[in-house]
């Protein structure tokens, strides 16, 4: 007998780390997050800030990876909701601020290796104060395509290049009679929009 990938609730599809935590606000998807750990190199030498922190399920799973996490969120509900499931983590890496990261970030000291932003206005960061390593990145997670023009104008006139990905996952079924992709998959959640400093792609 084939059984289900669902299990009594559990739905082996999310990492056990996240399957700890309570969802509040939309959270970013492990097909997302995977997409950016990937490209952005992210490893247990990395710096990572993280904003907003919304329901805190980026920043458990990059401070599962990552050797430091700074999170920002400066909506005090989402606030709570975040601090509780880094709680619930028991990871002692994560760093939760109740402050907008446009001003937060100017607090930190050294260099920042990978900026991740899910809030509005992303691109106020580029009016931000802050140290990005020489192989850093500011990456954006929009879900429409006029933000991605929009930040993607702006990084450019503040000296950096970008690339832009769209991750789809479609889910494929396999039974006795015959294996294909679900009817229904999961598609469009956000654009990831990566951008590094014109000057450090010139060192290469």
């Amino acid at each position: 007998m084939v059984r289900s990938s669902r299990h009594q609730g559990f739905d082996f599809r999310f990492p056990p780390i996240l399957k700890k935590l309570k969802r509040g606000p939309q959270v970013i998807l492990p097909k997302d997050l995977g997409t950016i750990v990937a490209f952005s190199g992210m490893n247990k030498k990395s710096v990572v800030v993280d904003a907003g922190a919304g329901s805190g399920f980026s920043n458990v799973f990059f401070g599962s990876i990552a050797k430091k996490v700074y999170s920002f969120e400066n909506r005090e509900e989402f606030y709570g909701i975040a601090e509780k499931n880094i709680k619930r983590s028991g990871l002692n890496n994560i760093f939760l601020s109740n402050e907008s990261v446009f001003e937060g970030i100017e607090k930190i000291e050294g260099e920042i290796d990978i900026i991740n932003l899910d809030l509005p206005n992303p691109e106020n960061i580029f009016n931000s104060k802050f140290k990005l390593s020489e192989d850093g990145y500011i990456i954006a997670y929009l879900p429409h395509m006029e933000q991605v023009a929009l930040f993607a104008k702006i990084a450019k006139e503040k000296g950096y290049d970008c690339f832009i990905l769209e991750a789809i996952v479609r889910e494929i079924m396999s039974r006795e009679r015959g294996t294909r992709p679900q009817n229904i998959g999961l598609m469009h959640t956000a654009y990831l929009v990566f951008c590094k400093t014109v000057d450090s792609l010139e060192k290469k």
